[in-house]
C-alpha cells in the first residue's frame, strides 16, 4: 500500500519497530547503520545463545524487509552521502537524543532545506523540547514515568514491567501513525513537516485513563496481581487452573455485570457458591459497596468461589465452556501455547523466512492485519550490516513522491492534517475508539454510532467525574471520544440499516469493533458496503479476527492479552503471572488499526480502491513480543516473567522509597553509568571493584547490588533519588500515579492534560499522542449521547425533517 514511498531509518531499538511496520506496509525503508551496526545487533536473544551481529533474533524480528547501509555520520564525507539520500527520500526516521542530530548538522531544519517535502519523525523518550527532553533513559524509567509501571505487579512487592521491553514499541507504533498522518496532509499541500513523538505520552495509553484519576475526583488504582484496587474493591483478574492460570474479565456494570452473572451461575451449578451469592446484583455491584449496601466481604467470597470453580478445570476445559456459555475467560499462554495456537494456525500468522545463522527457515510473526484485495506482503529476513551499502549509495538521484506536486516553502496551511477524511465508526471500548478519536484530532470528520439500548461499554468505565457513575461521566470515554459527533441509531432497528448504507455512501472509512457475526447479521459486512461505495474501505478489529475456531470469542483486551503470552511475561518467578494491567492489547492494537487504516487512506487516494481490512488484536499485539516469539520459534525456550531484571543492563530494578507505595526505577544504562551511580551511593568501594566494571559482573551479583542500591533509596523520597541520580547521567525516574503524573513539569510543557470547554461540567482529557510543527491536531469536546444525531441526519444526509421524525417515532433513534 506504500510502495511509492521511501524510508531512511536512523533508528535503533528505540524506534527500529516503526522501520518495520512502515515496510510491512510496503514502503522501502533503507536502515542508516554506523560501521558497527546498529546497537540492536547486540541485543539477546541470540541464535543459539551465541552474540554476533548476524545473530540477534530481537534485531532480525524488526528489521525485517529493510535494506542495510553503513554511513559514519561522524564524518564529513558520510554526512554529505546522507544528505544526498535525504533529499530524494519520503521519510526520515530517527531515535536520537534530542540536539543530536542538529549537532551532525542533520536535523529537521537543515534537512528540509533539501527536501521540502520531507517528513522527520522523532522518537524519544520525553519529547524534544522540555525539561526532561535530555534526561538519561531506559524502557523501564520511562514506564515509571508514565503510570504504567506502577499498576503493574503484586499490591506487597515493587512494581514490575513486561520481560519484552514495551514502552519504545509503543512509541514506534505512535510514530508509525504520526508519519501516515503527515503524509496524507503532504498529498495535499507538498510539504513535509516534523513529527516529534514522546514515549512517555505513548505509554500512557497503557493505563486506560486511570492518569486521569485524581484530575476528575476519582480514586487513583492500586495494583493487585493480574488487577488493579479501585476503592475498597480488588478487581482480581488472573485466576488458577489445573494446570495453569486463566485470566479472567470479572467485573461489574452494564457491559460486563451480566457476563459476571453468567459466571457466577456456573459456580453456583457446580456447588461452588450458593444462590444467595449468584443471584447478588453484578451489574450495580461496586456501587452498591460505595453505597453501603453490599460488603467487600461477598466479593472476597464470590473471587474465593470463581477461583474454586477454574481451578477445577484445565484450561482448554475453560476455554470451551466460555465459548459456550460466552464467559470472558481466556487460557494464559505461553510462548509455546502461542506457536500452537489453532486459531494462529487457522489464519495462517505465522511466516517461515530464511535465517542464514539459523541455517533453516524460521517461523515469525506475519501479517499484523489481513488486507483484501491488497495483502501485505511476506517481509523477507533482515539485511546484513551494509548489504547494499553499494547499490544504494551508486543509484541515480531519487525524486521523492511529492515531488511531482513542487512541494513550496510557503507559509502553512490553516487546516489540520486530515481535514476531508469522513469516517464512520462503530467501534467501542477502548482499541477502536482510541484509534480513531486521532483522526479526529487530526481534522477527520467522524460519525460514532451509538444507541442507548446497547451503549459503549467505555460509557460505564472508571474513573469518573467526582466518582460518580454516569453514561455522560466517564473520564475513561471522554479520552477515547474527543471530537467525534455522536449518532443515536439501534442497530437491531428494521429502519436502521438504510440509514447506516446513506452513512456508507456518505463514508470514506467505515471502523467496527463487533464479533464477526454482528455485522453479518446486519447484512452490513463488507460485501454489502462496497455494493453501495465501491472505494469504501472497511476496518474491522476484533480480539482474534474474523474467522478461524476462536472467531466468536469475544471479550476485552485482557482476555486477547492472556491467549498471545503477555500475562506469562509480566511478574515475579515465584508467583502466580501478574499480567500487564487491563486490557492490554487494547493499548498495542490500536496503533496498528490505525496505521493499517491510513496506509488504505494513501493507497485509495492513489487508486481509487477501496479494500477490507481485517485486524486481529491478539495477531497485531504479537508484534510487541517478537523477541520472545523468535526465542521459542528458534531456541526452543519460553520467555518467563522475571521481575525487573534486564538481559543487558544491571543493577535494573524498582526500588523502595519513602511513603506509601513509593518507588524509583533505576537503570545502570551502560558501563560509563556504573561509576556515577556508585559516586552517588557513597559506595567507591563497588566503583573500584573490577568484577563489577562490566554488565555480566554486575549482572552476576544483582542481589547484592539490588540490597545496596534498595538501602540508599529507601532514606530518600523517589523525587530526590530521582534528582541526584540523573544528574549524574543515570537513568532513572520515580514511579508515577495519577497525581504525580498530573504534576509532572514535563508533561505539562507538552500539554498532555487537556481541560475543555463542556457545557455541563469539567471534561478533561489527554492529548494527542503525537505532535506535528506545521498542521498540529487540535482536540474536540467529547459527545453526550445522540447529541449530534439531527445534525448528521439532516445536515450530512440531507434528510428532510419529517423523515428524522418518522425515525425517531418508530423507535429507530434511541
Amino acid at each position: 500500500m506504500l510502495s511509492p514511498y521511501r524510508v531512511l531509518d536512523l533508528t535503533d531499538e528505540r524506534g527500529h519497530f516503526a522501520g518495520y511496520l512502515l515496510a510491512a506496509l510496503g514502503a522501502e525503508v533503507i536502515a542508516i547503520e554506523r560501521p558497527r551496526g546498529m546497537r540492536a545487533r547486540g541485543l539477546s536473544p541470540f541464535v543459539a545463545d551465541e552474540a554476533g551481529a548476524e545473530r540477534s533474533l530481537t534485531h532480525f524480528g524488526y528489521n525485517r524487509g529493510k535494506r542495510s547501509v553503513v554511513l559514519d555520520l561522524e564524518e564529513t564525507g558520510d554526512r554529505d552521502r546522507f544528505r544526498r539520500l535525504a533529499a530524494g527520500a519520503d521519510v526520515v526516521l530517527e531515535s536520537a537524543v534530542p540536539g543530536a542530530m542538529d549537532q551532525l548538522g542533520l536535523g529537521y531544519e537543515v534537512l528540509a532545506q533539501g527536501n521540502a517535502a520531507l517528513v522527520h519523525t522523532s522518537i524519544t523518550a520525553f519529547g524534544q523540547h522540555g525539561p526532561k527532553a535530555n534526561w538519561p533513559a531506559t524502557d523501564l524509567t520511562v514506564l515509571a514515568a508514565s503510570c504504567a509501571l506502577v499498576l503493574n505487579g503484586d499490591a506487597d512487592r515493587a512494581p514490575v514491567r513486561l520481560v519484552v521491553p514495551q514502552a519504545f514499541a509503543m512509541a514506534s507504533a505512535v510514530a508509525t501513525c504520526a508519519t501516515l498522518v503527515a503524509l496524507a496532509e503532504r498529498a495535499v499541500s507538498g510539504r513535509g513537516q516534523h513529527v516529534d513523538v514522546s514515549a512517555q505520552g505513548a505509554a500512557m495509553l497503557a493505563v486506560q485513563a486511570s492518569v486521569l484519576a485524581e484530575a476528575v475526583g476519582s480514586p487513583a488504582l492500586r495494583r493487585t496481581a493480574g488487577g488493579a484496587r479501585t476503592g475498597a474493591i480488588d478487581i482480581r483478574l488472573v485466576y488458577p487452573a489445573a494446570d495453569g492460570h486463566v485470566s479472567v474479565t470479572h467485573v461489574f456494570g452494564p457491559a460486563i455485570g451480566p457476563r459476571t452473572a453468567e459466571l457466577m451461575a456456573w459456580a453456583c451449578e457446580e456447588g461452588h457458591c450458593d444462590e444467595a451469592l449468584r443471584d447478588r446484583d453484578w451489574v450495580e455491584f461496586n456501587d452498591l459497596v460505595e453505597a453501603g449496601e453490599e460488603s467487600v466481604q461477598t466479593w472476597e467470597a464470590a473471587k474465593a468461589a470463581v477461583a474454586k470453580l477454574t481451578s477445577s478445570h484445565t484450561k482448554a476445559e475453560l476455554l470451551e465452556e466460555a465459548m459456550r456459555r460466552r464467559l470472558l475467560i481466556a487460557p494464559i499462554a505461553g510462548m509455546d501455547d502461542v506457536a500452537a495456537s489453532a486459531q494462529l494456525r487457522h489464519r495462517r500468522f505465522f511466516d517461515l523466512v530464511e535465517h542464514p545463522a539459523a541455517g533453516r527457515a524460521i517461523e515469525v510473526p506475519g501479517a499484523f492485519a489481513k488486507c483484501s484485495p491488497r495483502p501485505l506482503a511476506t517481509l523477507a529476513g533482515a539485511p546484513r550490516l551494509g548489504e547494499h551499502s553499494t547499490e544504494v549509495l551508486s543509484a541515480p538521484d531519487r525524486v521523492p513522491a511529492a515531488g511531482r506536486r513542487n512541494a513550496s516553502s510557503g507559509p502553512a496551511a490553516p487546516g489540520r492534517p486530515l481535514e476531508g477524511l469522513k469516517v464512520l465508526d462503530f467501534t467501542w471500548s477502548i482499541a477502536g475508539p482510541h484509534g480513531v478519536r486521532t483522526l479526529a484530532d487530526c481534522g477527520a470528520m467522524v460519525v460514532k454510532v451509538e444507541s442507548t439500548t446497547k451503549p459503549d461499554a467505555a460509557r460505564g468505565y472508571r474513573p469518573t467525574y467526582d466518582n460518580q457513575p454516569g453514561a455522560e461521566n466517564s473520564a475513561l470515554f471522554d479520552t477515547m471520544n474527543a471530537g467525534k459527533l455522536s449518532l443515536q441509531l439501534d442497530l437491531n432497528h428494521a429502519l436502521a440499516r438504510a440509514v447506516v448504507l446513506d452513512l456508507v455512501r456518505w463514508a470514506d472509512v467505515v471502523v467496527e469493533s463487533f464479533s464477526p457475526r454482528a455485522m453479518r447479521g446486519w447484512q452490513l459486512d463488507y460485501e454489502h458496503l462496497r455494493a453501495v461505495n465501491p472505494s469504501v474501505i472497511m476496518v474491522s478489529t476484533c480480539l482474534t479476527g474474523q474467522d478461524g475456531p476462536l472467531s466468536s470469542f469475544a471479550g476485552y483486551g485482557n482476555l486477547a492479552a492472556a491467549l498471545s503470552g503477555f500475562y506469562g511475561l509480566a511478574g515475579w518467578p515465584d508467583r502466580a503471572p501478574a499480567g500487564p494491567f487491563g486490557a492490554y492489547t487494547d493499548y498495542t492494537s490500536t496503533h496498528l488499526v490505525l496505521a493499517t487504516l491510513l496506509a488504505a487512506v494513501d493507497h485509495r487516494r492513489r487508486t481509487g480502491e477501496g479494500q477490507h481490512v481485517d485486524v486481529a488484536q491478539a495477531e497485531a499485539a504479537l508484534h510487541f513480543l517478537t523477541p520472545a516469539v523468535l526465542d521459542y520459534t528458534v531456541n526452543g525456550r519460553v520467555a518467563r516473567r522475571a521481575g525487573n531484571t534486564d538481559p543487558e543492563m544491571a543493577p535494573h530494578g524498582v526500588y523502595p522509597a519513602a511513603g506509601d507505595d513509593r518507588w524509583v526505577a533505576i537503570a545502570c544504562q551502560d558501563d560509563d553509568a556504573w561509576p556515577a551511580l556508585c559516586q552517588v551511593l557513597g559506595r567507591a568501594d563497588l566503583a573500584e571493584d573490577a568484577g563489577l566494571r562490566h554488565g555480566g559482573g554486575r549482572a552476576a551479583r544483582r542481589d547484592e547490588l539490588d540490597t545496596a542500591i534498595s538501602a540508599w533509596t529507601a532514606a530518600r523520597r523517589a523525587e530526590e533519588a530521582e534528582a541526584l541520580l540523573v544528574r549524574a547521567g543515570v537513568a532513572a525516574h520515580a514511579v508515577n500515579n495519577s497525581a504525580e503524573c498530573l504534576a509532572d513539569l514535563q508533561l505539562q510543557h507538552r500539554q498532555h492534560f487537556l481541560e475543555l470547554a463542556h457545557p455541563e461540567r469539567r471534561c478533561i482529557v489527554e492529548n494527542t499522542r503525537f505532535q506535528l510543527s506545521r498542521t498540529p491536531p487540535r482536540v474536540g469536546l467529547p459527545p453526550r449521547v445522540g447529541e449530534h444525531t439531527d445534525e448528521v441526519l439532516a445536515d450530512l444526509l440531507g434528510y428532510p425533517q419529517e423523515r428524522i421524525e418518522s425515525l425517531r417515532c418508530a423507535g429507530a433513534l434511541r
